[in-house]
């Protein structure tokens, strides 16, 4: 239950700091500019587009013969339901160091986040699960898959008219080292072992 519960409010700050990028508006997480490119190419919202995604994502797992979890269907709903209900109540800055410090403060929203849903351990989110199973499929290194998949859903994002720029070069530099700072003081508390 202690799980469960981690990883709702581990998927609740995920979705908030994504959130808080898209509000700061100096570009957003690379699945987030995929997310707005669909928005400007559709009638959808950002939260229903992010769902949409999200199940697509989980159809290609099927052919790489990927399980969800538990994390897996809360990652999809939680994440959407942040920025479809959230997001409207955030507040807006009109000056770039402003914008510049919600973006940064958005990252590590979303570090911590995420520490806290890994913690929790119950199933991949859609995107993980895609970029293991793709890892496993082709045998290329982690690293390699995850930057392939990351730069292409920015590249066709953008071509959809979602929003890249200074907060998707945050998020691509700060989201690494947010996570694991999240996990070393996550583990000092828990005793889980930071990676």
């Amino acid at each position: 239950m202690a799980s469960a519960a981690a990883l709702v409010v581990g998927l609740f700050l995920f979705g908030l700091g994504e959130a808080m990028l898209v509000a700061a508006n100096i570009g957003v997480s690379p699945w987030t500019v995929l997310a707005q490119g669909v928005v400007v190419q559709t009638s959808l919202t950002l939260g229903q587009a992010t769902l949409a995604l999200s199940l697509c994502v989980l159809a290609l797992w099927w052919p790489l013969r990927q399980m969800p979890g538990l994390g897996t269907v809360l990652n999809a709903l939680i994440i959407a339901a942040v920025l479809e209900y959230v997001l409207p109540y955030l507040p807006r800055f009109e000056v770039l160091w402003g914008q510049g410090l919600y973006a940064i403060a958005g990252v590590l929203v979303t570090g911590l986040g995420s520490g806290i849903y890994l913690i929790a351990n119950l199933g991949p989110g859609p995107r993980d699960g895609l970029m293991t199973g793709l890892q496993i499929k082709t045998g290329l290194p982690i690293a390699q898959v995850r930057g392939g998949l990351e730069i292409s859903v920015v590249l066709l994002g953008w071509l959809l008219g979602g929003t890249a720029g200074l907060g998707t070069l945050l998020f691509a530099l700060g989201i690494g080292p947010a996570v694991a700072l999240s996990l070393f003081w996550l583990g000092r508390f828990t005793r889980t072992p930071s990676l």
